[in-house]
This record gives C-alpha cells, sequence and structure tokens, in this order.
C-alpha cells in the first residue's frame, strides 16, 4: 500500500474499534510503518470515531514528528510502539485498544493461555499478561519487551490489550481474534471450564500454521511444544 491508502486503513480500523466498543473516549492507538524509521501514528487526544486521515502524524523511530497538523501530538502510547518496531523487524502495525472482555483478563491478571480453541492455535497461540506500566512512560515498553520475541497478541495488566502485525489488516484481525477468544473462554469457564486440544494435535496445527495456512509472525507454541519430546 502507499501512504494515501495506508493512511485510509488507518482511519478505517479506529472506527470499526470504536464501533465494536473496543474504545471510548479518547483510547486506543495505531500505527503503521511507512519505511523502516518512518511511521504514521493517531493523534492523542482524538476520539478513534473522529479521526480524519489529515489528523495522523509522521513521525520517526526516535519519536520526533516529520509532518503533522499543528496542535496535534502523537498518541501518548508511542513508545510502547516503537518498542515493537524496534525489537521486531517483521512488525509493520501495532494496534492498542480495550477490548472489554480481553482487558476484563488483563484486569484479573488472568493470561489467555488455555490451548483450546483450534483457531486460536493457529492464529495467536497463548496470551500472556505483561506486568504493569504506568502509560506514557518507558514502564510499559520495557515491561513488554520480555514477551515480543515469541508472542505477537499481549495483555496489558489493568490496562488493554496490544497486537502487532506484518502490516495493520493483521494486526487488527489478531485484536478481533483476542476479543472473540476472550469471550468464547469466559462462557467455557461458566460452563465449568475449557477442555485443552491433546499435545499431539496440536503439534499437528502448528504445522497447519506454518505449512499451509503460512501465518506470518511469532508463536509461543513452537517453543511449548515442538520441542518436546514425543
Amino acid at each position: 500500500m502507499n501512504e494515501a491508502e495506508l493512511r485510509k486503513e488507518i482511519v478505517d480500523v479506529c472506527y470499526k474499534m470504536w464501533q465494536q466498543g473496543w474504545v471510548a473516549a479518547n483510547d486506543g492507538n495505531v500505527s503503521v510503518r511507512l519505511e523502516p524509521d518512518v511511521f504514521l501514528i493517531t493523534p492523542s487526544g482524538v476520539s478513534k470515531s473522529r479521526i480524519t486521515q489529515d489528523m495522523l502524524l509522521k513521525v520517526d523511530g526516535s519519536m520526533n514528528v516529520i509532518e503533522g497538523p499543528k496542535g496535534l501530538k502523537p498518541s501518548s502510547e508511542i513508545r510502547m510502539h516503537m518498542r515493537c518496531y524496534r525489537d521486531r523487524a517483521d512488525v509493520g502495525a501495532v494496534v492498542h485498544a480495550h477490548p472489554p472482555t480481553a482487558t476484563g483478563y488483563a484486569v484479573a491478571g488472568i493470561p489467555l493461555d488455555q490451548y483450546s480453541m483450534i483457531e486460536t492455535v493457529i492464529a495467536i497461540g497463548s496470551v500472556p499478561v505483561t506486568p504493569y506500566g504506568t502509560p506514557s512512560t518507558d514502564e510499559v515498553p520495557e515491561n513488554i519487551a520480555p514477551y515480543l520475541p515469541e508472542h505477537d497478541v499481549l495483555l496489558l495488566e489493568n490496562h488493554g490489550a496490544l497486537t502487532v502485525g506484518c502490516d495493520l489488516t493483521t494486526a487488527y484481525y489478531r485484536m478481533e481474534t483476542l476479543e472473540l477468544y476472550a469471550k468464547i473462554s469466559l462462557n467455557a469457564h461458566l460452563l465449568g471450564g475449557a477442555k485443552e486440544i491433546p499435545r499431539h494435535q496440536i503439534d499437528k496445527l502448528l504445522d497447519l500454521r506454518e505449512n499451509y495456512y503460512h501465518v506470518t509472525g511469532k508463536h509461543p507454541g513452537y517453543k511449548k511444544y515442538a520441542k518436546e519430546d514425543k
């Protein structure tokens, strides 16, 4: 996509997040990588229902504004976004939101780490809860850093959710997958608890992920399952 197309896609994603109730007021933020060290990011203090293409700011990896409307500042969570790009050269987009059910798990400090749903095993694997960090400070990027090498989806303790992807569509879909999985997990808990998929079946799903679906990104299951003795 060229820059104009990416700007449109960011606005579309912002509106979808607001429409689905994943963000309220000025919550949430979205960014994409334009060049190795140039990014587009949503502004701080603007509802995702009101974002327009000309409101997006162009920044560099040092968080300097290269281009943007006067009076607007980059998202207050820009440090978290830049850490994802710095640590993961394969990341082309970052999405942060507060989807209610998934954020409920983050607030409760409960990871979504059961391998109990086929689509979720393939798409994202287990989702950890990262340690609490004060928003807009270096605490958040420092606390997510240990998880980035193996995870594309994170729950932020007492905060919300973070997803990354090779492009914005992928990062957004991972947020959709996370919230649906959280809803299903909660329902399963109310019904007596989820039943995890047997290990040998998980191995088959991981093979499908790599060889059939060609899913990009990281997956903690390769470390947890693939290297264990049969």
